[in-house]
């Protein structure tokens, strides 16, 4: 991973990672943290957590500092924006990490704001932060990237398809990125075991996690995926645009893609 190199204006590289106080995302803000980036911890409720990640990577050498954002309010993602502007000057990359929609108490469209409006919403307010040479990653399930094709258990399938939403609505943004020299990836993988999401899915039905499990062989761990998603920060962007993690022989390739 080369994410560590100096960037043009020989600083190192600065990195958004979008719900990041745990699971994927703190595993990605250690891994990038560790090769050199500097890291936006952001987080919706918990500061504490936060923050005590951003102690443990700088203990360990690296730099990040936390900032709290509900992604679906604009004026909070807006503030957070400018915090990193004034402190940073702008970023090198945007990881698009954060999702939801299974949580108790929220609203109905509560999946559907988040996954696919602020989702859009953060990429054009960050746009003005993102130069050339910069890139947008954004994280999702085979589950959600197939759903067109592929069903999904219940419980997750308007998860599955407010993903989805958020996926093709940024897409369709592909054009005006590459004209403003931003590079777009999509990261989607099986379940990842030992995330809330999973966590959620077998309370809910109990069993179903190993017998996706049984089915796909093997499930990537929170870390294994995390690793993964780091790689996709900076290694070349495929020509659909789409980086596979795990095995997708039992989904169906979505038309075009």
């Amino acid at each position: 991973m080369t994410i560590a190199s100096d960037a043009a204006d020989g600083s190192r590289k600065r990195v958004l990672i979008t719900g990041s106080s745990r699971g994927i995302g703190a595993d990605t803000a250690r891994t990038l943290a560790g090769a050199g980036a500097r890291i936006v911890v952001n987080y919706r409720e918990k500061a504490r957590r936060a923050d005590a990640l951003v102690a443990e990577i700088a203990s360990s050498g690296g730099t990040a500092v936390a900032i709290g954002a509900d992604l679906t309010d604009p004026s909070s993602a807006q503030a957070m924006l400018e915090q990193i502007r004034t402190d940073w000057g702008g970023l090198d990359v945007l990881v698009l990490n954060a999702s939801g929609g299974m949580e108790s108490g929220m609203a109905e469209d509560y999946a559907l704001r988040l996954n696919r409006d602020a989702q859009v919403g953060l990429v054009r307010a960050a746009l003005p932060l993102l130069g050339p040479g910069s890139r947008i990653v954004f994280v999702t399930s085979h589950q959600a990237h197939f759903i067109a094709t592929t069903p999904t258990m219940p419980q997750y399938e308007p998860v599955a398809r407010s993903k989805r939403a958020g996926e093709d609505a940024l897409r369709a943004l592909i054009p005006e990125l590459t004209a403003a020299g931003v590079e777009f990836v999509v990261v989607s993988g099986d379940m990842i075991e030992g995330t809330i999401t999973v966590k959620l899915l077998e309370r809910a039905n109990p069993g179903v996690i190993a017998h996706r499990r049984e089915s796909a062989g093997r499930l990537y761990s929170v870390a294994e995926f995390a690793a993964e998603v780091a790689r996709a920060v900076d290694e070349p962007v495929p020509e659909s645009h789409t980086r596979f993690v795990g095995d997708v022989a039992d989904f169906t390739p979505v038309a075009g893609e």
